[in-house]
C-alpha cells in the first residue's frame, strides 16, 4: 500500500484482503482466541460499527449487523452473507431504531480517527443500544498500531477511559488481550480491549 490512505479508500480494501487471505493465518486459525473471547463477552445482538470485511460479524456467528463508510467493505461484508449498511442505509432500516441492539462493538475503528471524531462517531451509534446495554472497545496496542499506515490516533487505556468518561459510559474493566500488556509492544495482534455499559 502506497502512500497515506484512509479507510474509504478502495486500495484500502485491497490490502486487507490480501492480509486476510495470507495462507499461514488459514493454516493455523489465528482468529480463534479472537473468535472465542468475542464469543465468551456473551454481547447478545450487536452492532459492528466500521465491520470492515465483516470479520468480527463471522465470528460473532452472524448475530450482528454491520456499518461501514466504506461502500466496498460493505459489499464485501455483504457478499459473505451478513447485513450490512453504509450510514444513511442503516439509519433508513428496520435496524436503525433506538434501542435496537443489545451491544456496540467498535474494533479496531478508533485509531484511524482523531478523539474528536471517535466521540462523535460513538454517540451518533449510541442511541442504537438498550438501556444497560454494552459498549466494547478494541484498539491495537504498538506494533498493530504502526502496522497500518491509515492509523492516526493512538488508543491506549487512557485514551479509551477519557472517550468512555466523555460518553458517559460505565465502565466494566479493560486489560489487554490476548497476552499480557508488554507484549504488544513486538506482537502486532496483541489488543487494548474496553468493556462498558450505558445508562440504565
Amino acid at each position: 500500500m502506497q502512500g497515506q490512505p484512509s479507510t474509504s479508500d478502495p486500495t484500502y480494501v485491497e490490502w486487507l484482503k490480501r492480509q486476510e487471505a495470507i495462507w499461514w493465518k488459514k493454516l493455523l486459525d489465528v482468529q480463534r482466541p479472537y473468535r472465542r473471547h468475542l464469543q465468551a463477552l456473551e454481547l447478545g445482538s450487536v452492532l459492528d460499527v466500521g465491520c470492515g470485511l465483516g470479520r468480527n460479524l463471522l465470528n460473532l456467528r452472524g448475530r450482528g449487523v454491520g456499518v461501514d463508510h466504506n461502500p466496498e467493505f460493505v459489499a464485501a461484508a455483504r457478499a459473505r452473507g451478513f447485513i450490512a449498511f453504509l450510514p444513511d442505509e442503516f439509519r433508513a432500516s428496520e435496524y436503525g431504531t433506538p434501542g435496537r441492539f443489545d451491544s456496540l462493538l467498535l474494533s479496531h475503528v478508533l485509531e484511524h480517527m482523531h478523539f474528536d471524531e471517535a466521540h462523535a462517531l460513538v454517540e451518533t451509534y449510541l442511541p442504537s443500544v438498550r438501556p444497560g446495554g454494552r459498549v466494547v472497545f478494541i484498539t491495537p496496542q504498538e506494533a498493530g498500531f504502526r502496522s497500518d499506515p491509515t492509523h492516526v490516533e493512538w488508543c491506549d487505556f487512557a485514551a479509551l477511559l477519557r472517550l468512555a468518561e466523555a460518553l458517559h459510559l460505565a465502565v466494566e474493566k479493560h486489560y489487554s488481550f490476548p497476552f499480557p500488556r508488554f507484549v504488544g509492544r513486538w506482537f502486532k495482534y496483541n489488543e487494548f480491549i474496553l468493556l462498558a455499559r450505558t445508562s440504565e
